[in-house]
């Protein structure tokens, strides 16, 4: 077993964690300090990892987005007129968000009176509701990656969750100034990750399992 992994089997699957990641203390540095993902490094508060819309994890997961956006209230997105007008999607295959001023549709710029940040994790928070319900899949799982393969000869799959990395962005990762895994300027948070991304670690991998990596790795 590689010693920067711990494994949990879970039936059909078997979960590797990255160690490290889960229990370094990064946490999001939105409006904080974040670099962004552009070619240029800027610490002004504003587009952080919304530069590209949002990568839509199938038809089912489209349809929820479009949806909820019907439901957002004007006074909370910033660019309401624009998807009455145009859609929330890139395209009509509707495989990721639109881009708008230079960012994600969904992105209120700092300043706009409705608050700043994405319209539909401000929404649910109004709601009383949890932004994973609400946002892309690929939103709230960030930075946390997972990766699927097949396990040797009839075993189980495996899932390896570990922190994403420039090359998981493609050719826009070449390009970028400053990924918020890399270095130590995202290291700031107060608790590990594992407690930290609670919710999003147990959404996607089970109370079960999420239960027993906070076990083993002392958290």
């Amino acid at each position: 077993m590689d010693a920067r992994f711990t494994e949990i089997p879970d039936g059909e699957t078997t979960w590797r964690f990255d160690r490290a990641f889960l229990t370094s203390n990064w946490t999001c540095i939105w409006g904080r300090g974040c670099l962004g993902i552009l070619p240029e490094a800027d610490a002004r508060p504003g587009q952080g990892c919304c530069s590209v819309g949002a990568d839509l994890d199938g038809e089912e997961e489209a349809l929820r987005i479009g949806a909820f956006a019907a439901t957002l209230d004007p006074a909370r997105f910033q660019f309401a007129t624009e998807a009455a007008e145009g859609g929330v999607f890139a395209d009509p295959a509707r495989g990721s968000t639109r881009i708008v001023e230079g960012a994600c549709i969904f992105l209120n710029r700092v300043g706009f009176a409705g608050g700043a940040g994405c319209a539909l994790h401000l929404s649910a928070l109004d709601t009383g509701e949890s932004p994973i319900d609400l946002k892309p899949s690929v939103c709230w799982q960030l930075p946390l990656k997972v990766d699927w393969e097949e396990g040797p000869g009839e075993g189980p799959e495996v899932a390896t969750v570990r922190a994403w990395t420039r090359a998981d962005w493609g050719a826009e990762g070449e390009t970028m100034a400053w990924c918020c895994t890399e270095g130590t300027r995202a290291l700031v948070g107060d608790r590990p990750v594992v407690e930290s991304m609670a919710e999003e670690l147990e959404a996607l991998v089970g109370p079960r399992v999420y239960l027993e990596l906070r076990q083993r790795l002392g958290s």
